[in-house]
């Protein structure tokens, strides 16, 4: 489905709310606020009740940060979001700025020269305590009259009609599909206590609630979760702190004794009185729940989410799983990419006809939860917006020669899949070609990479997607690829392929690949295939060895393709793929599909270099 949310639809009433914010901050004797894209579990998705930046803003993107200081406001965004945020956001009220920590604290400690403290608001449910910890140290030691100050949220005063947070059932999840009871989940996570020296952990990710309980949800939308808090102790039980009302019988059957729900109201008085030490993850603990530990007077052990690292592990039956997910999604998308082929060239398109056609070729599956994420459809000078989401307002038609980057995922029982296709209508320039072979290489690249195992982190191999951009002295602002869970979370840590990530990657690990090209104002390029990590079974290896495995199924797009900058083994990579491509969805696929999908997996002809 189409994104349709547009929480400042008329572009008067961003002036309006940063009127009635600042009379707040002055009401509160603060000299600045800060609104955030979160909500208290600090994920990438937030619900309509949590999304204040956009209320805020219009921006709609799902990370950035807003801080508001007497006159100037400053919206705060990472490269993905640059161009949306310019587009979104009223430039009269609101400065974007490149998301660097190093502005942040510039932002902060500009004017920190009029000798009187300078007092900056926060809502401590919305930022994690490592984030806070850092922004308080840097400011310190730059900016000794400004200081940071939890309070109550400030947006939340003047939005007079925010939703409520959602109340939907919590369900069991079986055990045919999880691979792993739950007892035995919390047992081997129980025993990572023991081995820390820890009585308790505070677990505040809803996607580890999720994979430990074996359980899912309808909170947010597009991941099937819970919203919930949790507390794991060293013996394997947990307290579950969520509305009573969302856990039927069959539910509490299925957690069992062990299992205890509480009502959330009751989690400050828990904590409070919690035997230490606890386990808290600094990185994903909101500082108000971090505070509460603290106080508790218990030790606090600062540690990673001692579940993200086992869950992002998958087992062989989630594995298979997974397999059985993306063969069903590669036909679905054969099937949508098969229509796009045969519309008549003078019947007009828009990108919500396509992201209407591609749901509803996934929804007759038959095995379709939820789409993973909305849909990016952009074609022409929207496929350049990293993370554009067509609107009504937004809606493009499909003119000759565009290109479409299309980029969406499903989430079906079995598995969650993500994957990016690069389509052109009419005749592509040059430079398009150029632009997508690049891309092609690098994404290939990666595909074909073999490393040592036990150590070896998505910051070490990001490069290499990056490579054959880079010698034509071009680049993507965003990261190669991200973890996916199994039908959970489609952005899942904690590994990634990212100059940030310092996960070793490990066999059973999904990642995406996903290598880009953007130019302002003209056209985007993104090819995305989701990967296994797995062991490579050499007899000639001298030791532990990884790669990867393609799990996703779709023909990539030959008209885009210049033969001459591929090298043999390249080719031989593509064709290979593209047969297995056909193999395994032809039989499966209408006979029309099949047909269009033999053309489409054809052989790449390779057109040697011209001579200098």
């Amino acid at each position: 489905m189409f994104q349709n949310f547009t929480p400042n639809a008329a572009p008067e009433v961003g002036g309006e709310r940063l009127d009635m914010l600042r009379r707040e901050i002055r009401k509160e004797e603060l000299d600045g606020f800060l609104v955030p894209s979160a909500d208290p579990w600090l994920g990438s998705g937030q619900g309509p009740a949590d999304r204040r930046l956009a209320w805020m803003t219009g921006f709609t993107g799902s990370a950035g940060l807003l801080i508001v200081l007497g006159e100037t406001a400053q919206l705060f965004v990472d490269g993905r979001y640059t161009v949306q945020a310019g587009l979104e956001a009223d430039s009269n009220l609101f400065t974007v700025v490149s998301h660097d920590f190093d502005r942040i604290i510039a932002c902060l400690a500009a004017g920190d020269d009029r000798g009187t403290a300078r007092l900056i608001g926060y809502d401590p449910w919305l930022h994690s305590r490592s984030w806070i910890e850092n922004l308080v140290e840097k400011i310190t030691s730059l900016a000794r009259n400004c200081c940071l100050c939890p309070c109550d949220n400030l947006v939340d005063r003047i939005w007079t009609d925010r939703p409520v947070r959602p109340r939907y059932p919590m369900r069991p999840y079986p055990v045919n599909r999880a691979g792993r009871s739950s007892w035995d989940k919390r047992n081997s996570i129980a025993e990572k206590l023991r081995v820390k020296g820890c009585r308790n952990a505070l677990v505040t990710r809803p996607d580890s609630i999720a994979w430990l309980l074996n359980t899912r949800g309808s909170d947010i939308e597009r991941t099937p979760v819970t919203l919930a808090f949790a507390v794991i102790g060293e013996n394997g039980a947990v307290d579950l702190f969520m509305q009573e009302e969302v856990a039927d019988e069959s539910l509490k059957a299925h957690l069992g004794s062990e299992v205890t729900i509480h009502p959330p109201a009751s989690l400050d008085g828990f904590l409070e009185s919690l035997p230490g030490p606890v386990m808290v993850d600094p990185a994903r603990t909101p500082d108000r729940l971090f505070r509460r530990v603290i106080d508790s007077g218990a030790t606090v052990v600062r540690a990673r989410d001692p579940i993200v690292l086992a869950k992002a592990v998958k087992n062989e039956t989630e594995l298979k799983g997974i397999e059985a997910a993306h063969r069903r999604d590669g036909i679905a998308f054969a099937e949508f990419l098969s229509w796009l082929a045969d519309v008549p060239r003078d019947q007009t398109l828009s990108e919500i006809d396509l992201v209407r056609k591609l749901e509803s070729c996934r929804r007759a599956t038959g095995e379709l939860k939820d789409i993973a994420f909305d849909t990016i459809c952009g074609s022409g000078p929207n496929g350049a917006i990293i993370h554009y989401r067509v609107t009504e307002s937004s809606n493009r038609r499909l003119n000759d020669n565009d290109v479409v980057v299309i980029d969406s995922g499903g989430q079906y029982e079995d598995g969650t899949t993500d994957i990016t296709r690069t389509l052109v209508f009419g005749t592509p320039s040059e430079h398009v070609i150029l632009a997508y072979t690049l891309v092609l290489k690098g994404m290939i690249a990666m595909s074909r990479l073999r490393w040592p195992g036990g150590g070896i982190a998505g910051c070490h191999i990001d490069a290499i997607a990056r490579v054959p951009l880079w010698g034509s002295g071009m680049d993507y602002g965003h990261g190669t690829g991200h973890g996916v869970g199994a039908y959970l979370d489609v952005h899942e840590g904690p590994h990634a392929i990212s100059r940030r990530s310092d996960v070793p990657l490990e066999a059973g690990m999904i990642v995406s690949n996903e290598p880009g090209f953007y130019r302002k104002n003209r056209f985007g390029i993104r090819i995305e295939n989701l990967l296994a990590v797995r062991r490579w079974e050499s007899g000639s290896a001298e030791r532990e060895m990884l790669e990867f495995r393609t799990l996703t199924l779709a023909p990539l797009e030959h008209r885009l393709i210049d033969s001459s900058l591929l090298d043999r083994d390249e080719i031989e990579w593509l064709d290979s793929y593209h047969e297995t491509v056909f193999e395994t969805l032809s039989p499966h696929c209408t006979p029309k599909t099949a047909a269009w999908l033999d053309c489409a997996c054809r052989k790449i002809t390779r057109v040697e270099p011209a001579a200098i």
